[in-house]
């Protein structure tokens, strides 16, 4: 028997390690999202306890006997292994007993209330306490489920590969209840693991490693293709306290290999024989058929300076100086004839100086960061381009704007096109093929490594989006399931899979779970040089996975620089550094989809939750209060900019008073927003009270501000989720306003968010005036709905009806849109809104003030006026104050202006508007704007001796106003 090497780390330790490189260590696994989820071959257990048979099996649903019934049962896993010593179950056996029966072949059956086909029998203890507190901690969902003592002479770890089912029995000893058991509280117990995973790679061999324990046998094919013939060798992994290793040849590199694990699965209550990829996987073959041998830190595999990337990378001083840049790989060239057909709506296009023009206008403006939709390998997308199917776009511009013929060609092959945002995971840790000129061999490895250190070269940080809290497939059949066990998924009462996050919830609260996250996010920080990562749903994460304490084990691995330190998770990828990793980790940020809250299975990664670590959350208070309404709302609910009071459309929002008081609330929303959304950041509400921001409440009593600090706040209106910004402004304004203030008001939307405190982020397109149709969801709509035009000559409007999914129901609404050619912007509008965006992202970052980077500097700093009941509705007045001579107690932060007033202004005709407070302040309209070509902009007027601005139309772009420190005569330098 061969002993590996790293495996003297005992088996109990609950601290795993972090693996910096994969391929001398690697990382990752998982799977899920959003529709086209393939289902096959198996028996699917879903969320509730109703069950979905396939061929596999036959059950009915309601007892038809005694024992059918008791038979029945045995598909459920109502108890719970919580610890070696203790089972939880909440069935009271009154006067009778309970036993666990273990099956080593998977042949327990229930006949005539006798349980047949065990191999051992034990019986279990009552207890009349409550669950000890560290497992009620852990399980907070089952805590007052009754504890049952577990024999202390077992043999568990032996047992848990069996099939495994705890019972009532009479005191006449006959069968009254039986149920299947949940096991990942014993065995992160008895199995957790922080030594080396997936395919390691040393000068003299290749060795294999995967943690498996409830496994009965593992065998590693071995194949010298990505597809097809018989394996080159069948390896049996060895077993070492619940790790199975392999040792093999380095000429195995550039080969590939699944695993065939023997394994009791609880779906068909039988021991399945399961072929699986590697999910600590760092290559793939096309379509994930087969992990792919691969050393990720060979250099044939790095981009000429690679390692040199971090000295490359942009200047980020801090947090606060982010901006965010929202895109989809494909969106960001498929429609482009200039970029070479290999590289079109891949990698490697962004390698393409034509095709990056825009991003490098945007990066010279000053967005800091590309955020890219999901770049892992995911489903639903075939890999091999020649297998896809397409739509002649010829033949879908022959039909009007507002058809649903090009809907229904898009449909028709919109699960077999090259089309996916990619929210259903296969693997986390391998770039997806579909996005490389090959998508077998290492060519994904390359060009994403490219990709990086192109938009790096341009100025560009990446951020990558991760989806942690689902996978794409589960059971021991389906072709895209990597977890052949159920310990990585979150199981409801009944051990059924949760769905809410659309698929197969993951469990990041158990502990392999939790390590498998942090591994992930250290290779594609160490391995790909990414500098950031938005989570996916973080609100079904764990805030202990994003906040989290462990160890790392000292190791031979090159580039460690965390060898014995105690990190949390964000601190495990913000310690890695230049001269150890070749990354500087302190500029990695985290932020996340955080809304959900319930904090049934411990403390979420949720909005309230993440306050006081650091990462960021979307607010989506200022995004309801500028739009109006949700998403998930009337789509005519009007808001701030959009209309409310001001410039009402034809739905019905109530009477006069009830819209004006609407209009007021929302302002204070978005106030709060533009102040960071900090909890603590006092200013006077509508009613004129002085309040904090969670003081102010949303509609269902909850309050608006959440954060702690600026850089905890993601501000933004539009998103790849919903309708582009266009499409919302479009659909809620008024359907008699013109084009020109459509366009304005989609600007002005933008520029509310540039010019706030917290992190701004747009979605690609905002800038253009991007529209996807009226599409509310396209995250399967293919190439037509979602097309970006870097050449400007259309926006994409009116490109028919969007699909009959997610929009039929507002078909109506949206085909008088459509239909109407004044709706259509020209090509003059998307020039012009792309030099107004540019140039409040210069603003922004023409002065500290707009990213101030502590919630004691926007308090004692930033000031709304234009409030109370007497405020003039429709206007948002917000000065933002630097140190100088008579200002006692604030420090300089910027050398060229003291004094800047934002009045963003949203009224349907002129107004007037008067602050005592801004009376001699010296202000003049900020040069970049008086530069504009904007006519409105260049006329505004500003009284000094007033505090006046007068001349503002609807949909006006916001006015910024700095003091000129040589007029204020503030003797700073």
């Amino acid at each position: 028997m061969f002993t590996p090497p790293f495996l003297s780390t005992p088996s109990n330790s609950r601290s795993p390690i972090l693996p910096l490189r994969a391929g001398s260590l690697s990382t990752s696994l998982t799977r899920s999202r959003l529709g086209g989820c393939r289902r096959r071959r198996i028996l699917k257990l879903g969320a509730s306890s109703k069950l979905r048979c396939s061929s596999a099996m036959s059950i009915e649903e309601g007892p038809t006997s005694s024992s059918s019934f008791l038979q029945d049962n045995m598909l459920y896993s109502r108890a719970f292994w919580v610890s070696k010593a203790t089972i939880a179950w909440d069935v009271d056996a009154g006067d009778g007993s309970y036993c666990l029966y273990c099956s080593k072949n998977a042949t327990l059956s229930v006949a005539n209330g006798e349980i047949q086909g065990y191999d051992v029998k034990f019986k279990l203890e009552k207890s009349n306490e409550m669950l000890p507190d560290h497992v009620s901690e852990k399980f907070p969902h089952i805590k007052n489920y009754k504890p049952l003592q577990v024999p202390p002479a077992l043999d568990v770890k032996s047992l848990l590969k069996y099939q495994l089912a705890v019972a009532v029995l009479s005191s006449g000893g006959e069968c009254t209840n039986i149920t299947g058991l949940q096991l990942p509280g014993v065995l992160d117990e008895l199995f957790s693991y922080n030594g080396p995973l997936g395919s390691i790679f040393s000068s003299e061999a290749i060795y294999f490693y995967l943690w498996a324990p409830t496994a009965q046998k593992v065998c590693a094919l071995i194949y010298g293709e990505p597809e097809g013939g018989d394996p080159l060798e069948v390896v049996q992994l060895e077993e070492s306290n619940g790790v199975w290793c392999a040792k093999g040849p380095v000429t195995w590199q550039g080969c590939y290999y699944v695993y065939e694990v023997s394994v009791y699965h609880p779906s068909t209550l039988r021991i399945e024989k399961c072929i699986a990829n590697d999910p600590y996987a760092r290559g793939l073959s096309a379509d994930g058929t087969r992990t792919l041998l691969v050393d990720v830190d060979s250099e044939t595999l790095k981009p000429e300076a690679w390692d040199h990337l971090v000295d490359e990378k942009p200047n980020l001083l801090s947090f606060s100086d982010i901006s965010i840049y929202e895109l989809h790989v494909r969106d960001f060239s498929a429609s482009d004839n200039t970029v070479p057909s290999d590289f079109r709506g891949g990698y490697l296009a962004f390698t393409s100086e034509l095709e990056c023009f825009t991003l490098k206008k945007l990066s010279s403006a000053g967005i800091t960061h590309v955020h890219l939709l999901p770049t892992f390998q995911f489903a639903d997308v075939h890999d091999e381009k020649d297998k896809w199917q397409n739509v002649d776009f010829q033949m879908l511009e022959s039909f009007p704007p507002d058809s649903d013929e090009q809907q229904a060609r898009i449909t028709a092959i919109q699960n077999a096109d090259g089309y996916n945002w990619g929210y259903n995971p296969v693997l986390w840790g391998v770039p997806k093929g579909s996005y490389a000129s090959n998508p077998n061999g290492s060519c994904r490895i390359i060009e994403f490594r490219k990709m990086v250190q192109a938009l790096n070269r341009i100025g560009l940080r990446v951020v990558l989006d991760v989806v942690y809290n689902h996978l794409h497939a589960s059971g021991p059949y389906d072709d895209y399931s990597v977890s052949r066990q159920g310990y990585y998924l979150r199981r409801n009462l009944d051990g059924f899979i949760e769905q809410s996050t659309c698929t197969n919830n993951t469990a990041s609260e158990h502990f392999m779970v939790e390590r498998l996250i942090v591994d992930d996010l250290l290779h594609w920080a160490v391995n790909y040089k990414v500098d950031g990562f938005r989570f996916d749903l973080m609100g079904h994460i764990m805030k202990r996975t994003m906040d989290y304490e462990l160890y790392l084990v000292s190791m031979k691995l090159k580039h460690s620089s965390l060898q014995g330190a105690r990190v949390k998770a964000r601190s495990a990828l913000q310690s890695l550094t230049k001269q150890n990793d070749r990354v500087d980790g302190s500029s990695i940020y985290m932020m996340g989809l955080g809304e959900v809250a319930n904090n049934g299975r411990g403390v979420n990664a949720s909005q309230f939750n993440l306050c006081g670590t650091g990462i960021g959350s979307f607010n989506d208070r200022i995004r309801d209060a500028v739009l109006g309404g949700s998403p998930f709302g009337h789509p005519l609910q009007q808001g701030f900019i959009t209309g409310l009071f001001l410039e009402p459309n034809d739905h019905d929002h109530g009477s006069t008073s009830a819209t004006e008081h609407m209009l007021a609330v929302s302002k204070d929303h978005i106030q709060v927003g533009m102040a960071a959304n900090l909890k603590d950041f006092v200013l006077t509400n509508h009613e004129g009270h002085e309040v904090k921001g969670c003081e102010v409440s949303r509609h269902d009593g909850t309050p608006v501000a959440y954060a702690s600090c600026p850089t905890e706040t993601v501000n933004y209106v539009s998103a790849h989720d919903n309708e582009t910004l266009f499409d919302i402004v479009s659909l809620k304004t008024p359907v008699n306003i013109s084009v020109d203030a459509r366009c304005r008001i989609n600007h002005l939307a933008t520029s509310l968010i540039a010019l706030s405190q917290g992190i701004p982020f747009f979605h690609a397109g905002d800038e253009i005036l991007r529209s996807k149709s009226l599409d509310r969801d396209s995250y399967n709509s293919g190439d037509w709905f979602n097309r970006l035009d870097f050449s400007y000559s259309s926006n994409n409007w009116g490109v028919g009806l969007p699909p009959k999914e997610k929009n039929e129901q507002h078909w109506p609404l949206i085909k008088t849109r459509l239909a109407n050619p004044a709706f259509k912007p020209q090509r003059s509008h998307i020039l012009a809104a792309l030099e107004n965006f540019s140039s409040f992202i210069s603003i922004r970052y023409s002065s500290p003030l707009f990213r101030l980077p502590t919630a004691n500097a926007i308090q004692e700093r930033v000031r709304f006026h234009n409030t109370g009941p007497s405020w003039v509705p429709g206007v948002i007045v917000m000065s933002i104050e630097d140190g100088h001579e008579g200002v006692p107690g604030l420090s300089q932060q910027d050398p060229i202006y003291s004094y800047i007033v934002v009045i963003i202004n949203v009224c349907p005709t002129d107004i007037t508007f008067t602050s005592p407070s801004l009376k001699e302040k010296g202000l003049q309209l900020h040069p970049i704007q008086m530069n504009s070509t904007d006519h409105i902009v260049k006329n505004s007027i500003y009284d000094s001796s007033s505090g006046t601005k007068a001349g503002c139309l609807i949909g006006n772009i916001s006015y910024i106003y700095f003091g000129d420190i040589i007029m204020l005569n503030l003797g700073l330098a």
